[in-house]
């Protein structure tokens, strides 16, 4: 991965204070074609954006933050294993990144919500409502409405999901859902999907719901890229992009190429994003990227009708807002364009600066998706190498997983055999015959001790012996008993074809 770009002589911007309950309050269907003040600079203009930072406090999508009603101690996921070796870790076993983040992800979801909320208890089939942002004192706000986000457990399907409330929002025609049932249609990797919307009166109003798909752990770009910075002046000016906090041109590339081929997804169903800001695309894994809260607007302002082709050029604008603001780690970079322009020039390339122009340009003929793609081409293919790499990694963690699988079932049959109490009335079943050699097997893997009797851990022997046993190779072992009183020489074969016998006996069948 490229470093970050080196961040001195950012200039100093004037920031859109995210704290403020009124700052964007302005989704207005009366304002809808307002326009800003013009930004000119070399024959370059930016246009307004109605729906710009819906959020009235912290400019962060809450969707798959975690849950604030408990303090929990974090769980140490490497405490009931031990180290593993290098040499079979790499074979047998997931990294323990993967792992880690798969757990914590299993942890999130399963995050019970506090007592006395007095959310329903069912909600046209969810249930189990958890909310996943503050519910009194400072509010959150979508536009001119307030707004809460849940997570919820279907009734269907069991899975979790993400329910987005609008409060005090009637819907007056059925035909405002329209837009929600193309939405539901679209499955694309960088898109939160939608499932359903309804209105309800479950929390004692009007209120509409819309349903999406549950990304637990994911921030924003916001949080990521813009908020990772150093203290805040007392004048709120000033504020100095971290250097750990800026994003690198190559990532930028993977979230341009990420976002033009949900844009081109989108628009070729007909319709139009109109939420692409730092607070509402999400990071879901690494540096992979998903554009959430789609299709809101769409039921917001369905009284306000507008060209598509109109909504479709303001995705460009947003986009571009998006990039400088990501470069210059600044919300309101588009104050002084000409200074955005310069300070973007200094960290990065010439290509960047070119696409970020091209996007908040005025509207033309050659203004188009296709265009844009035909810009960026050249940054296609190693967008596409690193997701090669990454699929081709994914799938040999996948393969360690398989063969830890083999050795998981022959461990099942032991567990099926040895020390059974009593089988076929006979109580020592599990300590004579085949039986018996099976015993001395299991000891001979797990229960070795060293000269002074202290238990030997060794995982490479247990994994070693494990998979010569499911190979059934004809390699001689001694087995000796506990008390020393009886010696055996056997091979791993003789050994696998005593564990069939066995298991086959107690009438379950072979395993996989």
């Amino acid at each position: 991965m490229i470093g970050s770009s080196s961040s001195s002589g950012s200039p100093n911007y004037e920031e859109v204070d995210p704290y403020d309950p009124y700052g964007y309050a302005h989704l207005n269907p009366n304002h809808i074609d307002d326009v800003n003040g013009d930004m000119l600079a070399g024959g370059m203009h930016s246009m307004h954006n109605p729906y710009e930072e819906y959020d009235s406090q912290d400019p962060m999508d809450v969707f798959y933050s975690g849950q604030p009603s408990f303090v929990r101690q974090p769980l140490n996921y490497h405490l009931y294993s031990q180290p593993i070796p290098e040499t079979m870790q790499q074979r047998y076993f997931v990294s323990d990144d993967i792992r880690e983040e798969l757990q914590k992800r299993s942890e999130t979801i399963y995050t019970a919500p506090a007592p006395g909320l007095g959310l329903p208890d069912e909600l046209q089939g969810y249930h189990s409502l958890v909310p996943l942002e503050n519910t009194s004192g400072e509010r959150r706000k979508f536009g001119n409405w307030m707004s809460t986000v849940y997570r919820a457990i279907s009734s269907k399907d069991g899975l979790p999901y993400v329910l987005r409330r609008v409060e005090n929002f009637r819907i007056t025609a059925p035909t405002a859902f329209s837009a929600i049932e193309k939405w539901s249609r679209i499955r694309h990797p960088n898109i939160v999907a939608i499932r359903e919307a309804f209105s309800t009166r479950a929390f004692g109003g009007d209120s509409l719901v819309v349903v999406y798909d549950y990304h637990p752990n994911s921030r924003t770009l916001y949080e990521t890229h813009v908020k990772a910075k150093s203290a805040q002046f007392p004048n709120g000016h000033g504020r100095n992009p971290a250097p750990d906090g800026r994003v690198s041109e190559r990532v930028l590339w993977s979230y341009i190429i990420q976002i033009t081929s949900a844009m081109k997804a989108v628009h070729d169903a007909g319709l139009s994003l109109r939420v692409i800001d730092t607070s509402k695309v999400l990071i879901t894994s690494k540096n992979r990227i998903r554009i959430s809260s789609c299709g809101i607007v769409d039921v917001l302002m369905h009284d306000a009708r507008q060209e598509m082709s109109r909504l479709q050029l303001e995705d460009f604008n947003m986009f571009g807002r998006l990039v400088f603001s990501l470069c210059c780690t600044s919300l309101g970079v588009m104050n002084d364009l000409q200074k955005a322009v310069a300070n973007l020039s200094k960290g990065f390339s010439a290509d960047v600066k070119n696409v970020a122009l091209f996007l908040i340009s005025n509207p033309s003929p050659q203004k188009t998706i296709g265009h844009f793609f035909d810009m960026i081409g050249s940054r296609l293919l190693t967008e596409f190498d690193e997701t090669e790499n990454a699929n081709d990694r994914l799938e040999g963690e996948l393969m360690s997983e398989l063969e830890n699988g083999r050795l998981v079932r022959l461990l099942c049959k032991f567990g099926f055999i040895n020390e059974r109490p009593e089988f076929a009335r006979d109580a020592r079943w599990s300590e004579t015959g085949d039986r018996y050699i099976i015993k001395l097997f299991r000891d001979y893997v797990f229960h070795q001790v060293d000269e002074h009797g202290r238990p030997i851990v060794n995982m490479s022997h247990v994994l070693t012996c494990l998979n010569k046993l499911d190979a059934g190779v004809e390699e001689r072992i001694m087995l000796i008993s506990r008390d020393e009183q009886s010696c055996l020489v056997v091979s791993y074969k003789e050994v696998k074809a005593c564990v069939s016998s066995a298991f086959n006996e107690l009438g379950l069948g072979e395993v996989g």
